[in-house]
């Protein structure tokens, strides 16, 4: 069975986390943003590259060898629930927790080289399935045909901000689409 008290590790991480949020996302800062949402987008850039750059925390989940901490999902959990707690405008669930997840699963050089991209908070990704999909329902159709992708999405958490959008097609394989294309 396992402990599930946090460890002095996880509780100092929150402790790091809460700090670093205390100084840089205020409830006034977060109802302003809110109220008049920012011209370059819906995440706090100062802020992600705090978290990112500062204290690593977008390459938790990633392996070591890839340029992450080979954290685990405890730690994760930690800090998700201090961004919650400050309602941070970032995208560390869909892209440091959610995206990072699906490359992990597909393996391969591309996968890789983008797992190291997420981790050093140089890029940003959003995994395409809409957020009504149910827990094992079939994905919206996206068709890939002669190195194309045809179909539509919606209803795609943090799209608007994401560089890469991770694209699961009815062939079976995951699509990193870029969003400036």
């Amino acid at each position: 069975m396992s402990d599930l008290l946090y460890s002095e590790e996880e509780e100092a991480l929150r402790r790091a986390v809460r700090d670093l949020l205390a100084d840089r996302c205020d409830a006034a800062t977060v109802l302003a943003r809110a109220e008049a949402p920012a011209a370059e987008g819906p995440h706090d850039r100062e802020l992600w590259k705090a978290l990112t750059e500062g204290m690593g925390l977008a390459g938790l989940l990633v392996p070591e060898e890839l340029g992450g901490q080979g954290a685990t999902h405890r730690e994760a959990a930690v800090v998700l629930e201090e961004l919650g707690r400050a309602v941070a405008p970032v995208p560390y669930l869909t892209s440091a927790v959610v995206a990072t997840e699906a490359l992990l699963a597909c393996g391969g050089s591309e996968a890789a080289e983008l797992l190291s991209a997420l981790a050093a908070g140089r890029t940003v990704g959003a995994l395409a399935v809409g957020l009504a999909t149910a827990p094992g329902a079939p994905f919206q159709d996206v068709r890939h045909d002669a190195g194309a992708l045809h179909g539509e999405l919606t209803g795609i958490a943090d799209a608007a901000g994401a560089d890469i959008l991770l694209v699961p097609a009815d062939d079976g394989a995951l699509y990193a689409v870029h969003t400036a294309q």
